[in-house]
């Protein structure tokens, strides 16, 4: 179906919701490429063509939440790779307030997980100024075939999470950090980012995009977000891209 519009005639801003799509991502790219304006949200029922990272099939039931929203880059903007930590940092603010006592963590660059089993995804796709941000989140439904584990809100028994009420929360807490990284900068972010992560120590296997894989301890990030890994030599090793696993 086609993408939905993202403003009415009064050019409001406006959360769409439709039925099913394909990708709320491509959805926005075709709008940003038609000129949609910054603060866009789409949100799908069910999505038939769903993906994360590196093209990955990402499963897309009724009852979980799938929507992606526009940012448009603005020169004195931070580097556009750290809105992945501002769409990390704003995702855990809402999932935490679900997830009731369960302690909810951030793995690089922002997956979030809750006894170390996927709860969230973030894609993020650049279209010349505008990066798109998707989010998938389980709130009723999880995989159960996936090569590492996952869950839902709903198995760990939080507060009952309706995808649109997660979604106006979500609306409201990416805009806060959007408007905090573009007049505070990446390190207050990165902060953050940092007191919500798996803490420092926490044995990481990585995987390149070459599929050389390297095994540390996590040591924190560089000041553009890239990861640290200290080896067993006590070195320390800075990944720019890549997979990470929790050991």
């Amino acid at each position: 179906m086609p993408p939905a519009r993202c403003f009415d005639e009064e050019r409001s801003l406006l959360i769409r919701t439709v039925p099913e799509t394909g990708s709320t991502n491509d959805d926005l790219a075709t709008l940003a490429e038609e000129g949609a304006a910054e603060g866009c949200w789409l949100r799908a029922e069910r999505q038939t063509g769903g993906r994360g990272r590196h093209g990955r099939a990402w499963q897309s039931p009724a009852g979980n939440l799938y929507a992606s929203t526009l940012v448009r880059l603005q020169p004195a903007d931070p580097p556009a790779a750290t809105l992945a930590f501002v769409a990390a940092v704003a995702l855990h603010e809402v999932v935490q307030a679900y997830a009731g006592d369960t302690e909810i963590r951030i793995k690089w660059p922002n997956d979030l997980l809750a006894g170390g089993a996927k709860l969230s995804g973030i894609l993020l796709e650049r279209s010349r100024d505008a990066v798109i941000i998707g989010f998938g989140v389980n709130l009723a439904d999880h995989p159960r075939d996936t090569p590492r584990p996952a869950t839902s809100l709903a198995a760990l028994g939080g507060a009952a999470a309706d995808p649109a009420g997660v979604l106006v929360d979500l609306v409201a807490s990416f805009a806060g950090w959007l408007s905090r990284w573009r007049s505070e900068g990446f390190g207050l972010v990165r902060a953050r980012w940092l007191e919500k992560a798996h803490p420092r120590g926490t044995a990481l296997s990585t995987t390149g995009a070459d599929g050389t894989s390297i095994d540390g301890l996590f040591d924190g990030l560089d000041d553009d977000g890239a990861l640290r890994l200290r080896l067993a030599d006590g070195s320390t090793h800075v990944i720019h891209a890549g997979d990470v696993f929790l050991i």
